[in-house]
């Protein structure tokens, strides 16, 4: 008898037990597919998607996916979709947000010519300023110009310095979590308010560097430079070789100077080796290259005047301008190519113009200022730059998605829509980092979305349009990854094509 009622007993206990830990075993099963409680999701989508997120590759992943209607905002999907993830280039369209925003589409940046002195015969008697006030697209062919109207002032002789004026941002070059492996390359340009383009991708304070192998086997290769300039100092110890031997050049500056080493060897014949080398302190090889300018349309500095960097006086005189592309065309070469450089300048020109500090502080306080107003929850957010080159920026696939909903009643959201890379599309500056993604899918020339990659980083955010007409917002963010990058973005490429396949009716 005492025997029963102690198994009674027992069972009951048992069964108390289970009881007590059914709900958190039933979270931890259905958490990964359903990261969102709070949303009735189309369940046709949802196994859709979390079928393609049982890939292997993501195996010690963190990945987070966000799909909401376009129209309404709903959510439809979310997988891990509230988790802080580094959102490495998808932080462009933050950026491009904010920027559109604060500054407006038809925003343009100016750099100046100015002087202190006074125009007398054809010398002009006191300094030359050329002063930078952000803009990333000033090329060579535009000091020209300017140095040809200073020409038709009739300006022979300049008798006093020719000064570089930066001072439109802080002296901060390079944003606080760069890399140091990156400092040396087009991905890692240092940021001054007076810089200069190499050609018209926009690379600013990056200069082309080409190799190209010699006349005779054992000559050193032939160095060019685009633009030409004395800015920089090239240090060849490469070596022409024989036809069929293989290329193995390298091109690297050396950090804290301006020392470009080329090495290896180059065959004979053999194609040319090219590289965007970024410069140590931009602002010097501006004035150097407009120096150039000057001297090309038989414009000279006279007496003890030099080259160098300052401050342009509050009353200097205005001699001539440059206006760049308004913003919205800026963006294209931004979003499409995913121009480092770009982001960091806005995130400065957000700050001068809002606060007047041309700082990072003070630009991503206005950019998460902005963010705010579209329903973004700031509160889950770390901003660190304006490239999403940081390791450190923060920001979950829903509040990606939320912001790609929110965003679409501005005035401006055609320029920022037209901005995103195209899938499938091959034209280089439509398809832009998506051209040789999703062809001949349902997908091609469909999603519109701004790849992201950086070391364990994948993502891609955007918009496409399913089946049955209906436009989506999307966010996907995979940190952590090991192995190919492109295992990851085919994961991509799986998750926005079944959404272009997909019906929600």
């Amino acid at each position: 008898m005492n025997t029963a009622k102690l198994w009674k007993k027992g069972i009951l206990l048992l069964m108390l037990i289970l009881l007590a830990f059914a709900p958190f075993t039933s979270l931890e099963k259905s958490q990964p597919v359903n990261a969102s409680t709070e949303t009735t999701q189309d369940q046709s989508l949802a196994e859709k998607l979390t079928s393609i997120l049982t890939n292997n590759s993501l195996n010690g992943t963190t990945t987070g996916v966000s799909v909401r209607k376009a129209d309404t905002g709903e959510l439809l999907y979310s997988f891990y979709g509230d988790h802080r993830l580094h959102p490495a280039s998808n932080m462009k369209i933050l950026t491009t947000v904010a920027a559109l925003k604060k500054l407006g589409p038809d925003y343009q940046f100016s750099t100046e010519v100015l002087t202190d002195g006074r125009v007398r015969g054809n010398v002009l008697q006191g300094n030359l300023y050329l002063k930078g006030k952000g803009d990333p697209t000033l090329l060579k062919e535009d000091l020209d110009q300017m140095a040809a109207k200073l020409k038709s002032l009739g300006i022979k002789q300049i008798n006093g310095n020719l000064i570089g004026d930066d001072s439109w941002y802080d002296d901060v070059r390079l944003s606080q979590d760069l890399n140091w492996s990156d400092e040396p390359f087009y991905t890692g340009a240092q940021v001054s308010a007076l810089t200069l383009s190499p050609n018209e991708d926009y690379d600013a304070g990056t200069i082309i560097v080409d190799v190209l192998p010699g006349k005779s086997v054992g000559d050193k290769p032939i160095v060019t430079l685009t633009p030409q300039t004395e800015y920089v100092e090239i240090v060849n110890k490469a070596e022409t070789v024989k036809k069929d031997h293989s290329k193995t050049i390298s091109i690297e500056r050396e950090h804290g100077s301006n020392r470009i080493f080329i090495t290896g060897a180059i065959p004979l014949e053999g194609s040319s080796s090219r590289s965007w080398v970024s410069i140590w302190e931009p602002t010097g090889y501006a004035v150097d290259v407009f120096k150039k300018s000057l001297e090309e349309n038989n414009i000279t500095i006279i007496g003890r005047g030099r080259a160098t960097v300052g401050k342009a006086p509050a009353n200097a005189t205005l001699l001539t301008e440059r206006k760049s592309m308004p913003l919205h065309e800026l963006l294209i070469p931004f979003m499409k190519l995913s121009n480092n450089g770009h982001g960091e300048t806005l995130a400065k020109e957000m700050g001068r113009a809002v606060y007047d500090e041309g700082s990072w502080d003070e630009g991503l306080r206005v950019m998460k200022e902005v963010l705010g107003n579209y329903g973004v929850n700031t509160s889950t957010l770390l901003l660190r730059d304006g490239s999403g080159m940081s390791h450190k920026n923060l920001i979950p696939s829903n509040e990606l998605s939320q912001l790609l909903f929110a965003i679409q009643t501005e005035d401006w959201y055609p320029a920022f829509e037209k901005s995103l890379p195209v899938a499938g599309n091959a034209e280089r500056l439509v398809g832009g980092t998506l051209r040789s993604r999703m062809l001949n899918t349902a997908a091609a020339n469909n999603v519109l979305a701004k790849t992201g990659s950086l070391t364990g980083v994948s993502s891609l955010s955007g918009y496409v349009t399913t089946k049955d007409g209906h436009k989506l917002a999307f966010s996907i963010i995979v940190n952590n990854y090991l192995g190919a990058s492109s295992t990851i973005t085919k994961i991509e490429d799986q998750i926005a094509i079944a959404l272009a396949e997909h019906e929600l009716e």
